[in-house]
Formats: structure tokens, sequence, C-alpha cells
């Protein structure tokens, strides 16, 4: 086994848990607009591009810069999953 096989191995038994492995950050907006809706979702995070003219391009292109507005993207979509199984 490679060196490269040995890491990518390594890698891949850490996200085994990781529920945000795969899922992408557009998937992620798309999944809180289509359960919070905008408005909800710019009163959960207030961030201008949830509640000034929101798109999920606009949104994207901020969350990609911005890695504290990301994380709270990414804790509330955790917080929905855990809600849907409800």
């Amino acid at each position: 086994m490679t060196t490269f096989e040995k890491k990518a191995m390594a890698e891949n038994n850490e996200q085994v848990n990781n529920p945000l492995h795969g899922v992408k950050l557009a998937d992620m907006v798309e999944g809180l607009v289509a359960w919070y809706g905008w408005d909800e979702l710019g009163e959960r995070i207030n961030i201008r591009c949830f509640n000034f003219n929101p798109s999920v391009k606009s949104s994207l292109s901020f969350l990609r810069k911005t890695p504290w507005a990301r994380e709270r993207v990414e804790g509330l979509y955790l917080k929905m999953l855990r809600d849907q199984k409800k």
C-alpha cells in the first residue's frame, strides 16, 4: 500500500461519522430555504444575503468567502436534519 493510499484511507475513516461529508454547500442552502424559507432563514442567521434580495447564488458567493457564516449555516443544517427525523 502506498503512502497516498494510506492517507486516503485515514481521511475516509475520519469522515465516517461526519454528517456533512459529501454534502455540497449549495445543497445545504437549498435545503434550508426549502425547510425554513428565506424570511425565517434570515432571522435565524442574520446576514445580508439572506435578508435583502436573497438568492442561492449570492448566498454561496458570500458563504464561500466567510468562514464564520458558513459555520452557522452548517450548524443550522445539522439542526434541520435532526428536526426532520423527529
